[in-house]
């Protein structure tokens, strides 16, 4: 609490000011002065010294001495005896003095926050809790879990909502433990939870509410794989057509798994008719996971211009709306070929088994993950939140351009409005305990402007930080700009990527394959943590436009 800030001294005020007020004021007990003429009768001294010399003169006889004592003996007496009780009396029943009565009030609010720190563990314990039924969802395989980091969003069933309701509930219960804490401890002059366990010992060491609510997900222990151990003569050629660059890697994820069954090297597709993956993708890196060469580049291959006539596996499949799924015993007899090169068509939309999509991939291999940024972008990524955002932030991808009618067409819309979405923002930040969010979205201004002014804590706005246009006063991207590639849209794209898996928590947008493949990026980094949600995950729209 802000105090006001002493007088410096040559603001000290004149000597009339230093006078005390009450001088000026007349005390109700004080005696008025002597009149200037007094009265010409007799004085009242002069009649108590009357009055005093005739009881002398009456009781100067001794059997009057003795009677006087008798009587007067008694009264002395009982008059002290009353007295001496009364004031015991008195003693018990009149306040304590203002030093008493500020100790009480000072022993009675170090004793609630004694009370308050118990019951916030309580809640803690009881939160944790939860995090363990989310951490046993996922498809089990001999017995062993294959998908212990699930998706954030799961299906709407009665048990679901209602985790999610005590979930909700016990968030709310911490926040009102903390609001009373800064209250009580805003009377005492204390800032912080350190200074008091300084002042009042270990008991009073409050948890921090955001590092406790928001913890790091562990990494899966145990994982299905396969490994991968290519015949030096045999190709598999890439084929993604479907979307932009978060499909394409999605797709290639899925065509590695597909390599590895059928024992070949996976080709990457030509950046004639495909993305430039060199600019993004760390390709030595993913030969390195692996201890051998799995993954050659187009250019690579393109001198040796083999190839073979690519006919439809699955012709059947054609004709259906969504492909139907197929396991490994459908794969390994209809690709296993003896041609040098082969090809699968695009996987983006294969609906393969659930392991294969599991936490740090299908495959066995020595990285946290396999497909990760180049080193370049990895490097540029952590010295523009070293620049700008810290180690304690809340990133989010906020997809609008294209979205609405997306999501009004799914069964839950998954397009929020503006102060809706700024709430549900809000709710993450205060549990995360995080003074600044990292943006990246495709929205526009006007949308982004509103969205930083209704997300405030504490009646200040939460900084919502986007990436700068280049300045050559900055440095944090210097590195890229070194390397021409500057202003190429797909290696900002997983700039942004980048540095939203390096954030504390992550809020996505549901149905957005941006924000899965950042998911797969953190759970395979070790940054997952347990607010990492959808925005405003397990809500709907509180309003949603009609279908055209």
């Amino acid at each position: 609490m802000s105090r006001d800030p002493p007088s410096p001294s040559y603001l000290s005020t004149t000597s009339d000011d230093e006078e005390d007020p009450h001088q000026t004021l007349i005390p109700q007990n004080e005696t008025k002065p002597p009149p200037l003429h007094p009265p010409t009768g007799p004085s009242v001294f002069e009649i108590g010294r009357t009055t005093a010399s005739r009881i002398t003169r009456s009781a100067a006889s001794p059997s009057k001495r003795c009677l006087i004592l008798a009587v007067c003996l008694p009264l002395v007496l009982v008059l002290l005896f009353f007295s001496l009780d009364l004031r015991r009396t008195f003693s018990s029943v009149l306040p304590a003095g203002p030093a008493a009565t500020s100790d009480r009030m000072r022993e009675a609010e170090l004793r609630a926050l004694f009370l308050l720190r118990n019951q916030q563990l309580g809640l803690m314990r009881l939160w944790n809790s939860t995090l363990l039924s989310d951490a046993g969802f996922g498809s089990k395989v001999n017995g062993s879990d294959l998908s212990p980091t699930p998706s954030p969003v799961r299906s709407s069933n009665l048990s679901d909502v209602s985790l999610r309701e005590i979930k909700s509930a016990l968030l709310e219960q911490l926040r009102v433990n903390r609001e009373i804490r800064d209250v009580l401890l805003s009377g005492h002059g204390i800032g912080n939870f350190s200074e008091l366990e300084n002042n009042f010992g270990p008991e009073f060491d409050f948890p921090n509410f955001g590092s406790e609510i928001c913890k790091k997900t562990e990494r899966p222990t145990d994982r299905r794989t396969i490994e991968w151990k290519p015949k030096k003569d045999r190709f598999l050629f890439a084929i993604c057509l479907s979307g932009q660059m978060s499909n394409h890697l999605i797709c290639l994820e899925k065509h590695m798994f597909f390599a590895a069954l059928l024992d070949r090297i996976l080709i990457l597709p030509s950046p004639k008719v495909d993305y430039e993956y060199s600019h993004v993708l760390d390709i030595e890196h993913i030969n390195k996971c692996f201890g051998r060469k799995v993954v050659m580049t187009f250019e690579e291959y393109e001198q040796e211009k083999k190839g073979s006539k690519l006919e439809a596996v699955w012709p059947e499949d054609a004709k259906l709306k969504e492909p139907k799924k197929r396991f490994v015993g459908d794969i390994m007899p209809k690709f296993s070929s003896n041609e040098e090169v082969i090809a699968v068509g695009d996987l983006f939309y294969a609906d393969v088994e659930e392991w294969v999509m599991q936490p740090g991939g299908p495959l066995k291999h020595s990285c946290q993950t396999v497909i990760q940024p180049s080193r370049l972008i990895v490097l540029t990524a952590q010295r523009f939140v070293q620049t700008f955002l810290g180690g304690n932030f809340v990133a989010l991808h906020f997809r609008r351009h294209g979205f609405l009618k997306f999501c009004n067409v799914k069964k839950e819309s998954c397009f929020f409005p503006i102060p809706q979405a700024a709430d549900c923002v809000k709710r993450v930040v205060e549990e995360a305990g995080s003074p600044v969010i990292y943006l990246s979205t495709d929205a526009a201004d006007s949308e982004t402007t509103l969205l930083q002014k209704l997300v405030k804590l504490n009646g200040e706005e939460v900084p919502l930080v986007r990436r700068p246009e280049h300045n050559s006063a900055e440095k944090w991207d210097a590195l890229v700009y070194r390397n021409h590639l500057g202003g190429d849209a797909q290696v900002e794209a997983m700039l942004d990527k980048t540095i939203c898996a390096m954030a504390k928590v992550f809020v996505g947008s549901a149905g957005s394959t941006f924000t899965e493949d950042i998911l797969r990026l953190r759970r395979g980094w070790g940054s997952s943590s347990s607010c990492d949600q959808y925005l405003c995950q397990g809500h709907l729209p509180d309003f949603i436009a009609e279908t055209d």
